[in-house]
């Protein structure tokens, strides 16, 4: 079965074909970083207007480079939940007009559980192994920071969330507050290798670190909001108002960098390993765009190795905004009868999801 993916529901232009949900037969992707970055994020109108001029192309670029013809194609599975209303409209509309003309179903995909299957879609030994299961994915990204524990029949649920900022959000913000541009992750994560991860203690919230007892409730989920506050404020006070270091200062600066995503990638590692332990998961995902990030990669496959527990890290390439993950996981949607009418709605909030179509008992 081959299955076109399209993804637009941010800043990237993506679309892919894939075989039988594993078989990557072309992956194009289209970035708008440099549209959006004089802005210090992703403005939703730049975004649609930038996705109804390449989504086209890309799609062609895509059947080409999989050495097929669109009538090849037998489903068209597209991004239709959560992501930027604009953008994914995009997406979607496109979609439904390629599924109606080719006379193809269509399958609407949540980007989140894609996010998940990315990190799976190599590894289709483990999608079908039941010692696979419980399986706790940490889905980690710009607009997203969640724990879900996945069941080998599909059954899943969402176990904790950040309850303001996410962590790849966090990350931004943090570069725009040390004048370092956007996108934050990425240059944070190289300039933090210079610095020292542990010349500043900045707060890990809802972890009990400050003297406060986390809520029962609060204890899988993440804030972010009070590190960046406390980044804000030290920045401030050490380099002035507008947080420009001088050329003295740049050491102090590294260290204030690799202290700050020192104290987030602990947060993160901290309450997955503590999930996993008490729910008893047999494999840890680390998924999403901040799953690039190589001290959160190197702290967590350690932490999984002194636990006992498998790790399941996505390539880089599937960390990102994809269409691979899209067209894949539409695979195993389509399996399992999934299939979404011509007149689905784009969604742009993500909700909770009870259930995934693949799992060896499914």
């Amino acid at each position: 079965m081959i299955v076109l993916g399209i993804e637009t529901s941010c800043d990237e232009t993506a679309a892919a074909v894939v075989r039988d949900g594993h078989q990557v037969l072309a992956s194009v992707i289209a970035s708008q970083v440099a549209k959006h970055a004089p802005y210090g994020g992703v403005v939703p109108e730049i975004a649609a207007r930038e996705h109804l001029q390449a989504v086209d192309p890309i799609v062609r670029q895509a059947v080409e480079q999989a050495a097929i013809t669109i009538e090849d194609v037998d489903a068209v599975a597209v991004t239709a939940t959560p992501g930027l209303l604009p953008a994914l409209l995009v997406g979607v509309a496109y979609a439904k007009g390629l599924a109606a003309s080719l006379e193809r179903p269509l399958i609407a995909v949540d980007h989140l559980q894609a996010h998940v299957f990315g990190a799976l879609i190599d590894h289709p030994e483990h999608v079908r192994n039941p010692a696979t299961y419980p399986l706790l994915a940490l889905i980690v990204s710009g607009g997203h920071t969640l724990l879900v524990l996945v069941a080998d029949d599909g059954a899943c649920r969402t176990i904790g969330q950040t309850l303001d900022d996410a962590a790849g959000e966090a990350f931004d913000k943090a570069a725009k507050i040390l004048n370092l541009g956007y996108p934050g992750g990425p240059v944070i994560d190289q300039l933090a290798t210079s610095g020292n991860a542990k010349a500043i203690e900045f707060p890990q919230g809802l972890t009990g670190r400050a003297g406060t007892p986390v809520r029962p409730e609060d204890r899988y989920n993440f804030s972010f909001s009070g590190v960046k506050t406390s980044l804000l404020q030290h920045v401030r006070k050490r380099f002035g108002p507008d947080g420009a270091a001088t050329d003295a200062q740049v050491p102090e600066l590294l260290d204030v960098i690799a202290s700050f995503q020192g104290a987030v990638v602990a947060v993160l590692v901290r309450k997955t390993i503590a999930a996993a332990t008490e729910f008893g998961a047999a494999t840890v995902v680390l998924c999403g765009g901040v799953a690039c990030n190589r001290r959160l990669r190197r702290k967590m496959q350690a932490a999984t190795d002194a636990g006992g527990v498998k790790l399941i890290t996505a390539p880089p390439k599937y960390c990102v905004d994809n269409a691979a993950m899209i067209a894949g996981l539409g695979c195993y949607q389509f399996d399992a009868g999934m299939i979404s009418p011509l007149d689905v709605d784009a969604e742009p909030r993500a909700r909770p999801f009870s259930e995934l179509p693949f799992g060896p008992a499914r």
